[in-house]
């Protein structure tokens, strides 16, 4: 049953910001020991296929086990650690500035704001809170008794499993998906986009751009990256922290929803 309120559902990667999130932290894992010179040189080597060639299935799936892999045995709350270090000094440089003023503008319209992303919630959580959204979906890896990665993926924000987790979380908010906005660079969210009333490609690969072009959907080219003052990341940073630590408890895929329900409070950076 359709609700009455509009979302916003953003991507991650290339649509909020410029690089992959899980590349953009190998020097940090580098640095603390936990993945090698060669492991670092690979990610910047995956990052630049990934900017020129776009993400599909095929890549996306081999990058998914390729993390699985590595980051077995690792502790999860070091990871959160590292994750909430790294958001002031590397993540937040690669933000599109039009990203959070599109957030912001959506939230003074009374529409409900979510992070949609296969990349780990570990990432994906703190930067829906770092952002200001309303919630977030992303991709949960199995963490044993020990806190420590089992290898094993328990949820995949990706393709359908991206659809229905959506539509399970609009149907929960009372969300109405005919009017609510859907915002992607890749056609690998093409479902995503379809199940939406406003579709907006956003710095779109060449599949999704062929597919906007005969649909009709609306193509946004963003380039400007912006910075965050220190005020407002010291703030925000606040907010992360808490989240950081119901992650680490072993919340559900949508723990966000509730803690981030109290937005930023500053005004869209023209």
């Amino acid at each position: 049953m359709s609700g009455s309120v509009e979302g916003v559902f953003f991507d991650l990667d290339k649509t909020v910001i410029a690089r992959a999130g899980m590349h953009s932290l190998g020097t940090r894992f580098f640095q603390e020991g936990l993945i090698t010179r060669r492991t670092v040189a690979r990610s910047l080597y995956a990052q630049t296929v990934y900017k020129y060639l776009g993400a599909n299935e095929r890549r996306l799936k081999r990058l998914e086990n390729a993390v699985l892999n590595l980051t077995q045995g690792w502790e999860q709350s070091m990871v959160l650690r590292v994750v909430t270090e790294a958001l002031g000094e590397i993540i937040t440089p690669l933000i599109y500035r039009e990203a959070m003023d599109l957030s912001d503008l959506h939230h003074l319209a009374g529409r409900k704001g979510f992070l949609v992303s296969a990349s780990p919630e570990e990432v994906v959580g703190p930067m829906a809170s770092f952002l200001g959204v309303d919630g977030y979906i992303g991709s949960r890896s199995r963490v044993d008794e020990d806190g420590k990665y089992t290898g094993e993926l328990m949820f995949y924000a990706y393709g359908p499993y991206k659809v229905e987790a959506i539509a399970t979380l609009a149907a929960d908010e009372g969300i109405d998906l005919s009017s609510s906005y859907a915002y992607s660079d890749s056609y690998t969210d093409v479902p995503m986009l379809e199940m939406v009333g406003h579709p907006i490609a956003v710095n779109p690969d060449r599949v999704l751009t062929k597919v906007a072009k005969e649909r009709g959907w609306e193509i946004d080219e963003t380039s400007e990256e912006t910075k965050v003052s220190r005020p407002y990341l010291v703030r925000t940073l606040r907010n992360v922290a808490l989240l950081v630590a119901v992650l680490a408890g072993g919340s559900a895929p949508f723990v966000g929803r509730s803690l981030l329900a109290e937005r930023r409070d500053h005004q869209p950076s023209y």
